[in-house]
């Protein structure tokens, strides 16, 4: 992996990064319920299927010689798989806060 593609792939988090807390912010402003979470996650496993969906795709068409941009499919592939890790960390974080509220006491 070179650092341009490094590069383009720290732009590309630190831009969810603010997609998110932007979404996140606006939903605060209206729901308090935790939808705005809920909406969050799904917004995420969406972007997820996707990115796992293009990764496959690129990886299919250099395994059959149809794809000449051999990057492509590496990037594409890393960006599924740290998008993966991220979504698995946040949910385990989410498990963890709520493990944490059930365990205080009244």
């Amino acid at each position: 992996m070179t650092i341009a593609s490094i590069g383009a792939l720290a732009l590309q988090a630190s831009q969810a990064t603010q997609s998110v807390q932007a979404t996140q912010s606006s939903q605060a402003t209206t729901a308090t319920d935790g939808s705005g979470f809920g909406t969050a996650m799904a917004g995420a496993v969406d972007n997820l299927q996707q990115l796992q969906s293009t990764a496959n795709t690129k990886a299919v068409a250099a395994v059959t010689g149809n794809l000449n941009d051999i990057a492509s499919a590496t990037i594409a592939a890393t960006r599924a798989q740290v998008s993966l890790e991220l979504v698995a960390a946040v949910r385990n974080k989410g498990v963890d806060a709520f493990n944490e509220i059930m365990r205080m006491q009244a």
